[in-house]
């Protein structure tokens, strides 16, 4: 009997990233391998990197020195690198230069590709680097293996179109290609059938989808909707300029569209979000917010910001404030600009200073954090439907879930509850980032 290979993924980045980890995950199964925690013992060890931000790129040169040793030492250990940092020339350059040991790169357009290209390596005893400028076709079919039992990411579309000033995507992940609507229906009922009750729709500007025949985000919801099994529809992420009066009538007359909404605003500022080319301002943005808080009461927003944007005065910072205040966000991913090399933004010549950049996050991130707690603090008392991920990561023979809101919820367990299951939780505590409950 031959001798057991095994593989490990290590993913940096969005959700994006972690679909396309199952993917490669998936694919690496059907060649044999199997899982291990263990990196270092593993067989094939595969780098998804993330090129959004600069802290990303940090812990995956950091990694990736680390995996030297273990590469001189083993003639069977093939260390592989793929994701939107390798889709970027220079850092192509670097790796060959300085780290001549990586076996095989490739990028976000072939992913399909991998198989063939570690089937090579492994026999030639060759570097194999592929790397493609632009996305072709969707290839569809391709095998997954999930990090969930009851839900699942799908992708519904690739690439971006917007070309914010600071952003590097549009360059690492190319233009705005739609999957069509049967097969993204064929892949959620198919889900389904395995046990999906939860699916979240990926990309990087989920509501300007638009299928060749002419299908549009909402009416995608619409068609999902009715995929029997399937209990709660999230989607992410969305961008402003985007979001339809279409898209705010779903939220308003489909149940199983989550009672949330992920809609980054970047800056409260006008003159900022305009150097950002976001192509909206703070007035419309919070137009949106109103239209959404009365077609879905209750809905739960999320945003993106991010602090000290080139040219970004004290009175920027203020109107950002100042909006957060206003919106009162259930919880927001806040940033600090950091140089993304390639985009317009990285020329720009008022650059800030990096202590008043810090200044600023931690007087935002007090404000988020208020907001979110007093959100969560008017939850206490009431009774949410939480559906269960497993055992709370702490113990204490706790269960965690999320609510349609998207709520993180923990609650003891009483026996018998699975990943997947809904239950009534009463909530009577809440943290910043979190509410306790009793089951009911």
């Amino acid at each position: 009997m031959s001798e057991t290979k095994t593989f490990n993924i290590q993913t940096f980045g969005c959700q994006m990233n972690e679909r396309d980890s199952e993917t490669i995950a998936g694919m690496l199964e059907e060649m044999g391998y199997l899982p291990t925690d263990d990196r270092d013992s593993a067989n094939v060890a595969v780098i998804n990197t993330c090129s959004v931000r600069e802290h990303a790129d940090e812990r995956f040169f950091g990694t990736l020195g680390q995996l030297k040793k273990i590469h001189e030492t083993r003639d069977d250990f093939v260390v592989c690198l793929c994701g939107c940092m390798m889709q970027q020339q220079p850092v192509i350059d670097r790796i060959k230069t300085k780290f001549p040991w990586v076996d095989l790169i490739f990028g976000t357009h072939n992913i399909e590709a991998f198989p063939r290209l570690l089937e090579k390596v492994t026999r030639e005893k060759e570097r194999q680097i592929e790397i493609l400028p632009d996305g072709g076709a969707i290839v569809e079919g391709l095998p997954s293996h999930r990090l969930y039992r009851h839900k699942a990411f799908v992708n519904i579309m690739f690439g971006c179109n917007n070309f914010c000033t600071y952003c590097i995507v549009p360059y690492t992940r190319g233009r705005e290609r739609s999957r069509r609507p049967q097969d993204i229906l064929r892949e959620i009922e198919m889900l389904a059938c395995d046990g999906v009750c939860e699916v979240t729709l990926l990309g990087q500007n989920v509501n300007s989808y638009r299928s060749e025949d002419g299908t549009s985000f909402a009416q995608l919801l619409q068609e999902i909707a009715k995929v029997e099994g399937i209990e709660r529809i999230r989607f992410m992420t969305s961008h402003p300029k985007d979001l339809s009066e279409e898209l705010i009538e779903v939220y308003r007359d489909v149940d199983k569209v989550c009672g949330n909404i992920h809609l980054p605003v970047q800056s409260g500022s006008d003159r900022i979000l305009k150097a950002m080319n976001r192509r909206y301002d703070a007035a419309r943005y919070l137009s949106l917010i109103e239209k959404l808080r009365r077609a879905r009461p209750g809905i739960t927003i999320s945003t993106d910001i991010i602090v000290g944007f080139p040219g970004e005065t004290e009175e920027d910072f203020e109107d950002t404030l100042a909006l957060c205040r206003e919106v009162k966000y259930d919880s927001a991913f806040t940033f600090i600009y950091s140089v993304r090399q390639g985009t317009p933004a990285a020329g720009y010549k008022e650059q800030i200073p990096e202590e008043i950049k810090h200044r600023r996050f931690d007087r935002l991130v007090e404000v988020i954090n208020a907001c979110s707690l007093a959100r969560n603090r008017q939850y206490i008392g009431r009774v949410e439907c939480v559906m269960v991920d497993g055992a709370d990561k702490n113990g204490g023979g706790m269960l965690g879930g999320r609510t349609d809101g998207f709520k993180q919820v923990h609650f003891p367990a009483s026996g018998g509850e699975k990943a997947g299951d809904f239950v009534d939780v009463k909530i009577t505590e809440a943290k910043t980032f979190s509410l306790l409950g009793e089951r009911i």
